[in-house]
């Protein structure tokens, strides 16, 4: 089977990295020396390059069965409610229960931040949310407010009837919402997740286009819960592992779901937004996902870009906004496939093997064996 170049040139990088996932800390996929797409990455290769938006975690691993947490994603420091951003938000398949739904997709925007958790989570998640917007100022008169939430089942390795996820915790995602790295792996709301068959977690990356094209960036975070045939590069990395859906029970059905949460500067019309999700979610299938009977496969984009911003007060009763024309979106396109693509991978790298809820044990993806696969496959 023939590698693609990129995954042959990139092997090149590997010998130099060969030595950092031996300890505590697992190296993201650029990091271990396989490059992902064509586009460049932004300089923190992740959701947070997009100036302004903000990520925060919190993680909950108690005794042997309790294995979930929280993500929350502000696409901007102010009141979301306030100031809504346009948004939209594009179904693969429809097995989840992501809160909202519906009046984004009337309204073409979102008022409150983001919250990712696990399925069972999400009311509470979602009265939470509510409560954040509004206690925030300005809100005072406040009394509609549709609350994002998205989830996957992370009933293997945690103990989801408990719902243990409190208010207070995704509180406290929200408040410790910054700029800067993100945490990725087995964190968060992907504490308890499975990708794969190994464990998956939360993963980021983004992409910068070239000044000519609008040096606009795209960044994505995903939450991987989902199973396939696993690629890297088009590299049958599943098939070589042996570890790959339809191995064994041609009737076993392939788990999960996959979040994937889509931010940019460029100035996008709700309904191009919704064109950036669909062409997002193509790198579950790049990585070899393909939206199961069971999986819960949603990508919520929107943008930040301060020129499509919707004032909640205006003293018009016209919007004026300037978007980007539809022959400007396949640079984009691009951009949000390849940075789908990687984070789900960073998701895989980043993520350390688990033991959880009745004794299930989930191993991390074996970075070892990738390598002696590449070293394979260039000879």
């Amino acid at each position: 089977m023939r590698v693609s170049h990129i995954f042959l040139l990139s092997f090149i990088l590997l010998f130099c990295f060969s030595n950092l996932f031996g300890g505590q800390e697992r190296p993201r996929v650029r990091e271990f020396g396989i490059k992902i797409g064509v586009l460049p990455p932004g300089p923190l290769n992740a959701i947070t390059d997009v100036s302004g938006v903000k990520v925060g975690q919190v993680t909950l691993i108690k005794g042997e069965s309790i294995r979930t947490g929280v993500t929350a994603i502000c696409p901007h420091g102010g009141n979301i409610y306030q100031e809504k951003v346009p948004a939209a938000i594009y179904v693969g398949n429809g097995y989840g229960k992501l809160t909202g739904i519906s009046q984004v997709n009337e309204l073409g925007n979102i008022e409150t931040p983001i919250i990712l958790t696990n399925t069972l989570s999400v009311p509470v998640a979602a009265e939470a949310l509510i409560e954040y917007t509004l206690a925030q100022p300005e809100n005072e008169k406040v009394g509609s407010v549709n609350p994002i939430v998205g989830e996957t089942n992370d009933g293997w390795l945690n103990d989801i009837r408990q719902r243990v996820i409190t208010r207070e915790d995704v509180i406290e995602a929200l408040k410790k919402a910054a700029s800067g790295p993100v945490k990725e792996g087995a964190v968060g709301a992907g504490t308890g997740t499975i990708c794969f068959g190994y464990k998956g977690g939360i993963g980021t990356a983004s992409r910068k286009l070239p000044e000519a094209l609008g040096g606009y960036t795209i960044g994505v975070l995903v939450q991987t819960n989902h199973g396939g045939i696993l690629q890297i590069n088009g590299f049958q990395v599943g098939v070589r592992l042996g570890k790959y859906y339809l191995q064994n029970i041609l009737t076993n059905d392939s788990p999960g779901s996959c979040m994937v949460i889509v931010a940019t500067d460029a100035p996008l019309s709700s309904r191009n937004l919704k064109r950036l999700a669909k062409r997002a979610l193509l790198g579950i299938v790049r990585t070899g996902g393909f939206y199961s009977n069971g999986s819960g496969d949603y990508a919520i984009a929107f943008s930040t870009a301060s020129e499509v911003r919707i004032p909640h007060r205006s003293k018009t009763p016209f919007l004026n906004k300037k978007v980007l024309r539809n022959s400007q979106m396949s640079p984009l396109f691009l951009a949000a496939v390849e940075a789908c693509e990687e984070a789900i991978l960073n998701s895989l790298f980043k993520a350390t093997s688990m033991t959880g809820y009745n004794g299930h044990h989930i191993e991390a993806l074996p970075l070892d064996k990738i390598k002696d696969l590449m070293r394979q496959e260039e000879k």
